[in-house]
């Protein structure tokens, strides 16, 4: 799971392993396997990294910080 920022300040948690596709449309736009989509204030580098990082943290066997 990473966590990211929605249009509305909120931030929450997303799984990684379901991303599909992510636009830039100008906001970006996560759209997971299910058809379902989340716009999010956070930038192609930032969501790039934390999902590097989580899958990371994944082959360190990390499963919480």
């Amino acid at each position: 799971m990473v966590e990211v920022v929605g249009i509305n300040g909120d931030a929450f948690l997303i799984n990684a392993t379901l991303i599909e596709i992510i636009e830039f449309i100008p906001e970006t736009k996560i759209t997971l396997t299910t058809g379902k989509y989340y716009l999010v204030k956070d930038s192609k580098n930032e969501i790039v990294n934390k999902i590097i990082n989580y899958n990371q943290k994944i082959l360190r066997g990390v499963t919480a910080e």
